[in-house]
């Protein structure tokens, strides 16, 4: 799966899963940050609830912790860390 169409799945996914309704995924900003001002102003509940998407979704484990931080920065980062480990899970190699 190309970078481009998972970010749009993971949008997709937050709007619907952490009730952000009214809020069109197509409007969110590959780099915005999902957490604090200027962001989807998500939380550590959500965080949680992030992580178990993307393990149902996509079948990938998030990292706890300290090492979660810069995987849940952005959909760029969260599509980046789910297409990496899809990869490597697959054997093939990264797509741009």
């Amino acid at each position: 799966m190309q970078r481009a169409d998972l970010k749009r799945e993971i949008k997709a996914l937050l709007v619907s899963e952490l009730n952000l309704a009214g809020r069109d995924p197509a409007a969110i900003a590959d780099d915005a940050p999902l957490f604090g001002d200027g962001g989807l102003g998500l939380d550590s509940l959500d965080a949680l609830q992030i992580a178990m998407l993307v393990e149902e979704k996509f079948g990938v484990r998030v990292p706890e912790g300290d090492e979660a931080r810069p995987i849940f920065v952005s959909v760029s980062s969260l599509a980046e860390f789910v297409g990496r480990e899809r990869d490597a899970k697959a054997g093939s190699t990264p797509l741009g």
